[in-house]
């Protein structure tokens, strides 16, 4: 450690005088770190209460949700013009997305956690019921033609790629579970199968090519259409398991009903255990780290430990961590974002709605 050669006096004061209780309490530096991030999202919000809309409503609703959920009233103004500019995207259909978009199960997954989560009054159950509707009736099963047999079955993706992900997937489960649907429902029982083709674990659940190759209890982005990873390999050598698949795996996993002794989810808590770490996305570096911690602080909360123990036994107080973390790269202005650029992480509104997302389970 680097020396600094003060005064024989300041260093008497540093010693007597400890820092209190309150000073050191990871609550008070999550609170200003919240209240700092609310209020440069609101300053950044246009006349309609848009943020990034060149990107359609998405943006704006996983902001909006952040607020709620670290305490912002459906009346707070910059919460109030969110959504009603998000609810102006509301189809025919019952998705919520942009003119000629590709991403339509991806924002309208984000529009209903936000409308799940503002509707204490009921005032949304309209749009939440055909929104939930519209969600179920995209994923990939019977009506795109796809059995159990598909390896699209249970999935949600992108239009353009024309093939189901977990990511996608993942957002799918998330938006049904904040709707309440239990283990139980259809649609979450699809994606479960779809989300266990996605682990690097051979088992009754997965039988795919894919599992035997690497089994190591991580997830990859995909099995469908021959297969693929954001980390690397092929359907030859095998898809390599990277961190924020695996937390969105875990999560998907425990929101599907599986219990914490299956072998499944112990995997996957294994592979973790030997990849902890909040200074990178494991497998893909400062790639898609922002979602990374989002997915980390949502997964971790959804195992309902406040410690996670890594592979050398280390004990990891994972909410005080993944605070102390996000305090070091907070931007003067309240914000936050990822020098790397994949996955839109250039945007500082995309970033700083993923903080407050991750915030919000470090209370």
């Amino acid at each position: 450690m680097r020396r600094c050669h003060l005064p024989a006096l300041f260093l008497l004061i540093a010693i007597v005088l400890p820092v209190s209780a309150k000073d050191a309490s990871p609550k008070v530096s999550r609170d200003q770190m919240v209240s700092r991030a609310i209020a440069f999202l609101s300053s950044a919000q246009d006349d309609n209460g848009a943020l990034s809309p060149q990107v359609g409503p998405a943006v704006t609703a996983l902001a909006a949700t952040g607020m709620l959920a670290n305490g912002r009233s459906v009346t707070d103004p910059a919460v109030a013009k969110a959504i009603e500019y998000v609810r102006s995207f509301a189809r025919e259909d019952g998705g919520i997305y942009q003119d000629n978009s590709l991403y339509k199960n991806y924002e309208t997954c984000l529009a209903m956690q936000m409308f799940a989560a503002a509707n204490a009054e009921h005032q949304y159950d309209d749009v939440i019921a055909a929104g939930e509707k519209f969600l179920k009736e995209l994923q990939w099963d019977e009506g795109e033609e796809h059995d159990l047999s598909s390896m699209n079955y249970g999935g949600a993706g992108y239009g353009n790629h024309k093939r189901p992900d977990l990511s996608n997937t993942a957002f799918l489960i998330d938006a049904l579970h904040e709707l309440g649907a239990g283990a139980d429902d259809p649609a979450i029982q699809r994606a479960l199968v779809f989300v266990s083709r996605s682990q690097n674990l051979e088992s009754q659940h997965n039988t795919t090519p894919f599992a035997a190759k690497v089994n190591d209890g991580g997830f990859y982005y995909t099995p469908a259409a021959g297969g693929s990873s954001q980390a690397g390999g092929d359907a030859a050598t095998g898809l390599r398991s990277y961190g924020s698949m695996t937390y969105a795996g875990l999560k998907s996993m425990i929101y599907c009903g599986v219990k914490a002794d299956d072998p499944r989810v112990v995997a996957a808590k294994n592979w973790l255990a030997k990849n902890y770490t909040l200074t990178e996305n494991p497998g893909m570096g400062q790639q898609g780290l922002y979602y990374y911690y989002h997915t980390v602080a949502k997964s971790l909360d959804a195992v309902g430990d406040p410690e996670f123990t890594d592979a050398t036994g280390a004990k990891h107080a994972w909410r005080d961590e993944l605070i102390a973390q996000l305090a070091k790269t907070q931007q003067p202005n309240g914000s936050w974002v990822n020098p790397n650029d994949r996955w839109l992480e250039s945007d500082p509104n995309l970033v700083t709605a993923y903080v407050l997302m991750a915030l919000a389970h470090c209370d």
